[in-house]
C-alpha cells in the first residue's frame, strides 16, 4: 500500500512492542475509516487480543466519539460463540479504544477473494456451515433482551463477507456490529443509508424501517455468492447498482452453479424475497433449513480448517511465527503505570446519551469504509521522496516522439531528393 496513512497509535511489533497503558502494542493488523486495530498483549496476564482504537482526528467531534461507543456498548452485550467477544474498552491518553477476542484467521471477503484468483469454488458444505453459523449469531443478537427481560431487537444492518471471519481452526465468528441499530438507541431508521449497497434489503436500500429481516436478506445474498463464486449485485455505477438492489430481480443460483439442489435453490429464493413478509422470517428458520440440506455432507470444522490453511499456507505460517513470538516475549514491566485509564462504563456514564444518538452516522463520509488487513511498515509515514517513475516515463515518450518525428523528416527528404533527381 503506497498510499501515506498516519496511526493514531505507535504500532509497534512483536521484535519491540510499545506500551498503550495495560497493553503492549505488537503491530497493526487492520484499518478503517472509523478506527485501526491493533494486535496486542495483555501484560497482567499475557492474553493476545485485538485492541480497536477509534482514529485521532475524529476525537475532536463528540458525535463519531458517540458512535465509537455505541458499537462498544452493542458489543459488549453479546456473548456468543459465534460473535467476537468484546472485554473491556476505555480511553487512555485520549485515545478511545475497546478490546476483543483476537482470532487468528481471514474474513469471508479475502477467502472469496483468493478462491476465485485460485480458480476454485468454495465447497458447497463449507458454504452451508458458514451461512448456519452467522444465522446463528443473527439470531442470538435478534433475539437478546436486557436484564429486565425486553427485547433490544439488535439489527446488525452491515452483514458482508468482510464482517464474517473464518479462523485457521475453522471457527465461524460476525466480528463487527459497529453500525448496528437496537431499540433503545434509535427512535427511527427512516431516511438512514448505512452498510455496504451491494449487501442491503430493498428496504435498507430504499431507507425505510428497518426490522431484523433485513439481517436475512444479506445474509441471503452472502449465501447466494459463496455457492456461486459471483456478485449477486454487480454493476458500473452506484445509481444502476441501487436500482438493482430495489428491483431485487434473482435468478436461482443454479443458473450459474449447476450444482446447487433445486431445495436449496427454493431455500435461498426465499431468503431473498423483495417483500420482507415472504422471507424467512427469523435467522433460526433459515439456519434450520440450510441445517437439514448439510447434514448428509456430515461437514465437519476440521475440514474448513484445513480449506483455510491451504489457500492461505503462507499467511498461517507468518501467523504462527507472529504468535510465538508474542507469546515468547519476556519483559521487565514491573511499575508499568497504567491509572491514568479510564474505563468503558466510565466514559459511557459521563459522555454517553442514547437519546442523542440519533442517525449520528449518516453524515460521516470515511476514505475507507472497512477494516482491511494491511502491512504496518506500508502504513507508517516515511521521509518524503520524488517519485521521478512518472518523469521518467514522460521523457521515454518525448524521446520516441522525437525520433520518429526526425524519421518522418529523413523520409521526406529522401522523397524530395529522389523527386528532383
Amino acid at each position: 500500500m503506497s498510499k501515506k496513512y498516519k496511526l493514531s497509535l505507535d504500532a509497534g511489533s512483536p521484535e519491540n512492542p510499545t506500551i498503550f497503558g495495560k497493553y503492549l502494542l505488537m503491530g497493526l493488523i487492520a484499518r478503517g475509516g472509523m478506527a485501526e486495530v491493533y494486535r496486542a498483549k495483555r501484560i497482567k496476564d499475557g492474553k493476545i487480543v485485538a485492541l480497536k482504537c477509534m482514529r485521532n482526528k475524529l476525537v475532536k467531534e463528540q458525535k463519531y466519539i458517540d458512535m465509537f461507543l455505541s458499537e462498544g456498548k452493542t458489543a459488549n452485550r453479546l456473548n456468543y460463540k459465534h460473535i467476537v467477544k468484546t472485554y473491556e474498552g476505555g480511553r487512555y491518553n485520549n485515545n478511545y479504544f475497546f478490546t476483543m477476542e483476537y482470532i487468528q484467521g481471514k474474513d469471508l471477503n479475502h477467502i472469496l477473494r483468493k478462491l476465485k484468483i485460485q480458480e476454485q469454488r468454495l465447497p458447497t458444505p463449507a458454504a452451508l456451515f458458514i451461512a448456519v453459523k452467522s444465522l446463528r449469531a443473527l439470531d442470538y443478537a435478534h433475539s437478546l433482551t436486557d436484564k429486565n427481560g425486553n427485547q433490544l431487537n439488535i439489527i446488525n444492518r452491515d452483514i458482508s463477507p468482510s464482517n464474517i471471519r473464518i479462523s485457521y481452526e475453522g471457527k465461524v465468528k460476525i466480528i463487527d456490529f459497529g453500525i448496528a441499530k437496537t431499540s433503545d438507541r434509535y427512535t427511527t431508521e427512516i431516511g438512514t443509508l448505512k452498510g455496504k449497497f451491494h449487501y442491503m434489503s430493498p428496504e435498507q436500500i430504499r431507507g425505510l424501517p428497518l426490522d431484523t429481516r433485513t439481517d436475512i436478506y444479506s445474509m441471503g445474498i452472502i449465501l447466494y455468492e459463496m455457492l456461486t463464486m459471483e456478485r449477486l449485485f454487480n454493476a458500473e455505477s452506484e445509481t444502476e447498482l441501487m436500482n438493482m438492489v430495489r428491483t431485487a430481480d434473482i435468478n436461482p443460483p443454479s443458473s450459474i452453479n449447476q450444482r446447487i439442489p433445486p431445495k436449496l435453490d427454493q431455500i435461498v429464493l426465499k431468503s431473498l424475497k423483495k417483500s420482507k413478509d415472504e422471507r424467512y422470517q427469523k435467522a433460526g428458520e433459515l439456519a434450520d433449513a440450510l441445517e437439514e440440506v448439510l447434514v448428509p455432507f456430515k461437514f465437519k470444522q476440521e475440514e474448513l480448517s484445513n480449506k483455510i490453511k491451504n489457500i492461505f499456507y503462507e499467511d498461517y505460517q507468518r501467523e504462527m511465527e507472529i504468535m510465538r513470538l508474542t507469546k515468547d516475549m519476556d519483559f521487565n514491566l514491573t511499575g508499568i503505570d497504567s491509572s491514568d485509564a479510564e474505563s468503558f462504563d466510565q466514559i459511557s456514564a459521563d459522555n454517553f446519551n442514547n437519546q442523542q444518538n440519533l442517525e449520528l452516522e449518516f453524515d460521516m463520509e470515511f476514505e475507507d469504509e472497512d477494516l482491511e488487513p494491511v502491512h504496518t511498515e506500508d502504513l507508517l509515514e516515511k521521509p518524503q521522496t520524488v517519485d521521478n517513475s512518472n518523469n521518467n516515463n514522460q521523457n521515454l515518450n518525448k524521446y520516441i516522439y522525437l525520433m520518429l518525428a526526425m524519421t518522418l523528416i529523413a523520409i521526406i527528404a529522401i522523397i524530395i531528393v529522389l523527386i528532383l533527381k
